[in-house]
């Protein structure tokens, strides 16, 4: 129903120069008058007439320059009161002046420096106040200057801050940081004008005292929305950053609000301020910002001004108040047109008491629809919001915890290398007192890397516990997201409501009409019958007529009957004609009818269509939103793979390193990702209103995208020269084609054609070139891992077994060929040798049983082979460290034997043993990696490592203790030798220590260098290993990168690296 509505025309007057003169001339002598009684030395607030005429003058002239023209003149420098209301009156300009009086309040910013401090350095009660006043506005104005959007007199909706807020966490801070300056300054000249006055009831009333509160309206004002900004401000920093960085701005912030609330509370009980400003109630206690929750119960402070004008007193030179509208030029509309009406409303009348039901029912969908569209897009926003910051969240909890876990991983070791040489020292110190000072330096150093341990621990649940706290934050977000879809779907079950009311409507007055037509065909067969029964009577009375002469015996009777029928014929006549006329009547009212209904299906067609157009234009809009959404989730990707381009060509980047093996990790899942981004793709062409798959593909596929090139050119650091080239090259061509399909997505034009089957092809050749660089130490296929396993296990057993049987063998040829010393030496280091391999062959029994606990328990449905094939680098540690028990025991043996048969050397046994030592911690650690921490043969595999760590230690002490034995004690008698003699002999002691020192230092170099040859043939296939040193292929540990990030199961254990040498105590 849409109604003619005319609006008239603006009538614009012509002036001549002559009265703009005038009418300028009349300006200027008004704003000098209120500013010389507005700025005055009589110790009375600034009247508010005044002041008003002063901020009319600025919108007049759209801005402060007639007024600055007049207040230079001001002599500001010799009186306090004037200075005091010359600022009131600049603050009073500034908040509700013209939006262009804070650059001309900013032009005469020296000004207003200089009257502060020549009234800061005097010693007058009014000085202080406008020193501190005339801070305030220099800290006012450069605010608003420098945040331009936010208006003097800061009346902003909480979008325009977060506009100037940014997403930039910086921007948020230092923002933070300004309004809590700004804040202090106001609250400064709060405390010192309270201060200076008696809070009783009888100061405030006086003028004197009212001179100084007057300006305390306007810092009110200021307060209640600074306070609000730092409330939202300090939310969006600690949503962002940690409790701990912004420790400082919560103190800061405590302090204020104790300060705010202070000064609201004072003012609030003045006398003055009670008919001036109804100041608001701030909380009991300031927010919880450490819980987020609370920003939901943070209610806006709001000052009201009362709408009561000042009772002005008339003085006699005042001059006419300016009117502030002209009403003599403009005619107002509602005035000279009158109401228009609906035509419907002027045929029919208003329905319903003025308003038709499905006209309400219409407009309140309306008005809901645009609520529901509002939330929409506010709920869209926050969501996105949210969950941008919760990325960020958990992809800088992600990396604190990777670190926290390398820390953790590192401490483990630390710590386990610490208890052992703890568990070293304590055998030592029952014989060498000398090395208690290192025994209490090495328990002290464990116990601080336990607690270091347990702080690492207790970090590692935190992150834990925020991390599961995220994620629920996160699964909140899309039940909104859920929940506004849901309201979607009510409306569009609205809106099929409506038409099906409509065919409702349509189909009742189809049937009226089909009852009125039945009413009239019932009429017409009673008017035929009626007219049938006339035709007999008048048939009848014509046969009479013709026989009259036969019956005028019985005229008289036919005579009556005649007269009766001729009544009873007019009778029907008349009730055949109410009959007709109420058939008319009828017929018109239900052509009435029928054209209302008409008219009112085609409104509701014409509502109906203009429905349908908005919802087109509804439609067309969110597509547009979701194009929008997708080039913004593009741009974002470019900026991604763009960033990963650019480490290409760092400098700092060519440090970083990576193995095969990750970047094939990484190039798989990339091809996955392209996968999802064609299948996202081709469903975002079939329906456009849905690009919530796509968007989630991009992300993931950007990330990928990034890591696989990052990650390319970080193992081409460590590649040969041509693998690198072409590696390098491959990562520059997939960042290329990546860039090129995002391009095409970002335009309508293109984003049909766009395909991310070339992203395919250079993904590929790079999984090709990854594969390549594997290192090839190991020839068995992963299926039969499994089979190698226990070959290997069996393999150690069997050689354990046989190096039992061979130091038997031993036993029995020692007993035969030595006697006396010898044969004690020989025995002691033989029964020793033999407790070792029994310690050992048990251990790689607890260690099988274990093992098969673990296959047990985590194959589930897959066979053993599977289990072995799918970890398979668990696998391989566990064949490496089995070789690694086998070898060492085999040289164990050999060595004992030259030891027995004095061909060869005592060291060779000590080295040995740490060697099967060091060997049996790579098995345990192997096997440790997969057992349950609560399992009783891990507990049973510990206690036979600590009983292997035992017998290897009983070797060494008793291959020393044979050592010495066996050693000439005879006793030096140089009695006989003459001084020059002994002389002689000193100095060819000397040079022998010195020789002996020379050979030590050449030796532990060569023994760094050949530990420095170990880390750099570690990542070589065993057939390289064994062309260098001669040893088989099945002895060849794992290859490994000597990279400090890979695990340590992929690595031979320390002492295994690095043998432990004899103290400097066995040279004696």
């Amino acid at each position: 129903m849409n109604s003619i509505r005319q609006v008239p025309s603006r009538v614009k007057t012509k002036r001549t120069e002559t009265n703009l003169g005038a009418e300028r001339e009349h300006f200027d002598k008004q704003q000098l008058s209120s500013i010389s009684k507005a700025i005055n030395s009589n110790e009375a607030p600034v009247k508010e007439k005044h002041a008003r005429r002063i901020i009319l003058g600025t919108h007049r002239e759209k801005g402060a320059f007639t007024f600055w023209s007049y207040a230079l003149g001001l002599p500001l420098s010799s009186n306090s009161i004037l200075s005091w209301k010359f600022c009131h009156v600049v603050h009073k300009v500034l908040r509700d002046g013209h939006h262009n009086s804070l650059q001309d309040c900013m032009r005469h910013h020296s000004n207003i420096v200089e009257t502060g401090q020549l009234w800061g350095n005097l010693h007058d009660r009014y000085g202080q106040l406008v020193a501190l006043y005339a801070k305030l506005l220099c800290t006012k104005m450069e605010f608003h200057v420098k945040h331009s959007e936010i208006r003097a007199n800061l009346e902003v909706t909480d979008e325009v801050l977060e506009r100037v807020a940014g997403t930039d966490i910086n921007n948020v801070f230092q923002l933070t940081v300004e309004v809590f300056d700004y804040l202090d300054t106001e609250l400064r000249l709060a405390e010192t004008v309270i201060r200076q006055l008696n809070t009783s009831i009888a100061i405030s009333t006086l003028t004197s005292g009212q001179c100084r509160l007057s300006p305390l309206i306007q810092v009110i004002q200021d307060c209640s929305h600074l306070y609000h900004f730092t409330v939202k401000l300090l939310f969006k920093l600690h949503a962002c950053l940690p409790a701990d960085t912004l420790q400082g701005h919560r103190d800061r912030f405590h302090d204020q609000f104790h300060s705010l609330k202070t000064f609201f509370n004072k003012a609030r009980d003045m006398m003055y301020f009670k008919r001036l400003i109804q100041i608001p109630k701030l909380p009991e206690s300031p927010p919880n910002f450490l819980h987020a929750a609370s920003l939901a119960k943070h209610a806006r402070p709001v000052v009201v001004i009362p709408d009561e004008d000042e009772p002005e007193q008339v003085d006699d030179d005042d001059d006419d108040p300016e009117p502030l509208i002209n009403v003599s030029d403009v005619t107002m509309p509602s005035m000279a047109v009158p109401q228009q009406f609906d035509i419907f409303d002027q045929t029919f009348g208003p329905a319903n008491g003025g308003f038709d039901d499905r006209d309400i029912q219409i407009e309140n969908l309306k008005r809901d629809l645009e609520l529901l569209r509002t939330d929409l897009e506010r709920v869209k926003g926050e969501a996105q919001r949210y969950i941008t910051q919760l990325k960020s969240q958990i992809n800088s909890l992600e990396a604190e915890l990777e670190e926290q876990r390398v820390q953790k991983q590192r401490a483990l070791v630390e710590n386990e290398q610490l208890r052992m040489e703890l568990e070293a020292t304590r055998r030592r110190n029952a014989e060498h007192e000398s090395v208690q000072a290192t025994f209490g330096e090495a328990e002290t150093r464990a116990q601080a890397t336990e607690q270091r341990y347990n702080k690492l621990k207790e970090k590692h649940t935190e992150l834990v516990s925020s991390h599961a706290e995220l994620l629920r934050k996160s699964a909140d977000t899309v039940k909104m997201l859920s929940a506004t879809q849901q309201t979607q779907e009510e409306v569009e079950r609205t809106k099929q409501q409506l038409a099906f009311e409509v065919d409702r409507i349509k189909q009742d007055a189809d049937m009226k009409l089909e009852e009125q037509k039945f009413e009239m065909e019932k009429l017409k067969r009673e008017f035929e019958e009626k007219k049938a029964e006339v035709e007999r009577v008048k048939g009848t009375l014509q046969s009479n007529e013709k026989v009259g002469e036969q019956q005028t015996r019985s005229m008289s009777a036919l005579q009556a009957e005649k007269e009766r029928l001729m009544h009873s014929v007019s009778e029907k006549e008349a009730a055949l004609s109410a009959l007709r006329h109420a058939a008319q009547l009828q017929q018109s009212s239900l052509q009435q009818e029928r054209e209302r209904s008409s008219r009112e299906l085609g409104e509701l067609q014409g509502r109906l269509q203009e429905k349908s157009s908005r919802e087109e234009q509804l439609q067309q809009k969110l597509l547009e939103e979701q194009f929008s959404l997708l080039q913004g989730t593009v741009s974002e990707a470019e900026s991604i793979i763009q960033d990963a381009v650019a480490k290409l060509d760092d400098p700092l980047h060519i440090r970083c390193t990576s193995s095969p093996d990750y970047l094939v990790s990484r190039a798989e899942a990339t091809l996955g990702s392209i996968d999802k981004v064609k299948r996202g793709h081709s469903d975002y062409l079939t329906n456009m209103g849905d690009v919530g798959g796509l968007l989630r593909a991009l992300t993931q596929f950007s990330h990928l995208a990034a890591d696989t090139i990052i990650n390319g050119s970080a193992t081409a650091h460590m590649a040969p020269t041509d693998h690198a080239d072409r590696l390098t090259e491959n990562c520059r061509g997939c960042a290329t084609q990546s860039l090129q399909f995002l391009k095409d997505l970002k335009s309508k034009a293109s984003l049909q054609r766009a395909d991310p089957a070339s992203i395919r092809i250079v993904v590929q050749k790079i999984l090709r070139l990854g594969k390549e660089l594997r290192p090839k130490g190991v020839d068995v296929r992963q299926d039969e891992l499994g089979d190698l396993v226990d070959k290997e296990m069996a393999a150690t057993s069997a050689a354990i077994e046989e190096a039992v049987r061979r130091i038997d063998e031993m036993m029995n040829q020692a007993r035969k060929d030595t006697s006396g010393v010898k044969l004690e030496v020989n025995e002691r280091i033989l029964y020793s040798c033999t407790d070792l391999m029994k310690a050992i062959h048990l251990l790689v029994l607890t260690s099988t049983d274990l093992q098969k606990e673990i296959v047990e328990g985590g194959r589930g449905a897959a066979t053993i082979k599977e289990f072995y094939a799918r970890n398979s680098r668990w696998t391989e540690g566990l064949i490496s460290a089995s070789k690694a028990v086998g070898w060492g025991a085999t040289q164990m043996v050999e060595s004992a034997d030259k030891v027995v048969l004095h061909t060869g050397k005592y060291e060779e046994l000590i080295v040995c043993s740490h060697e099967i030592a060091a060997s049996t911690a790579q098995l345990v650690a192997s096997s440790k990696v997969k057992a349950d921490r609560n399992s009783t043969k891990l507990t049973a595999l510990q206690q036979a490592s600590r009983r292997v760590n035992e017998m290897a230690a009983n070797v060494v002490a008793s291959t020393k203790t044979g050592q010495e034995n066996l050693e000439d004690k005879d006793t030096m008698d140089f009695s006989g030798m003459s001084l020059i003699k002994l002389k002689m002999e000193e100095m060819e002691s000397q040079v022998k220590v010195l020789e002996l020192e020379n050979q030590l230092g050449n030796e532990r170099l060569r023994l760094g260098e050949l530990r420095k040859k170990h880390y750099d043939i570690a990542g070589v296939p065993a057939a390289d290993l064994s062309e260098d040193n001669g040893l088989a292929p099945s002895s060849a540990s794992e290859p490994s990168s000597p990279k400090p990030s890979k695990p340590s199961i992929m690595r031979k254990p320390a002492l295994a690296q690095k043998p432990n040498l004899p103290p400097k105590n066995m040279f004696r």
